[in-house]
Parts: C-alpha cells; sequence; structure tokens
C-alpha cells in the first residue's frame, strides 16, 4: 500500500515539473508565463493583425478570449488575460486586458 502510494506521489511529482520549461518564440526570444510587461511589443504585434494561433505562439502565457467564450469575473491586473476584437477573417485587430 505504502509503495503504491509512494509511486502514485512520485508520478505526480513528475508530471508537475514536465511542465516546468524555459519556452522560446518563434523568433527565439524567451516567453513570459505570466502575462504581458512590455506593451510596447505588444502592440506592435497586435498591429500585425495576428490569427489566434499566431497569438497562442507568441504569448503562450497569456489566455486568449476568443468571442463566445465563458470567462469568470476575477480581476488580473498582470494582464493575462486578453479579450481580442477580431476583424471577419479572424484577425486580431484590437482588444484590451480585462
Amino acid at each position: 500500500m505504502r509503495t503504491r502510494l509512494l509511486a502514485l506521489s512520485i508520478l505526480g511529482v513528475a508530471v508537475a515539473l514536465a511542465g516546468c520549461h524555459h519556452g522560446t518564440r518563434p523568433d527565439g526570444s524567451s516567453v513570459d508565463k505570466k502575462g504581458v510587461t512590455d506593451m510596447a511589443s505588444f502592440e506592435s504585434f497586435i498591429g500585425t493583425h495576428p490569427t489566434a494561433e499566431e497569438f497562442k505562439k507568441m504569448y503562450p502565457g497569456v489566455q486568449l478570449m476568443l468571442p463566445g467564450m465563458i470567462s469568470t469575473m476575477e480581476m488580473r491586473y498582470d494582464n493575462s488575460r486578453f479579450f481580442p476584437q477580431m476583424d471577419n477573417g479572424g484577425h486580431i485587430v484590437g482588444g484590451d486586458f480585462h
């Protein structure tokens, strides 16, 4: 019984640590998992009218709330949840953080 519990505990720790890595963007810069801190760079990126997939590759630490998605009402002050404005072609043309 104790051996099984120990094995499951070790497996749980291994799974938790498997997600801890330092990611990089396609341009080679490091990924900030907390949220957007460089607003000028972020605004410049949004100015390129990226798709949702391009946004998720560039900012994997930011939750992209696409139209129709349900979200909670908590306040986030770390720029980690972005509500985009989309054009008819599915490109992000603006938006704001909540």
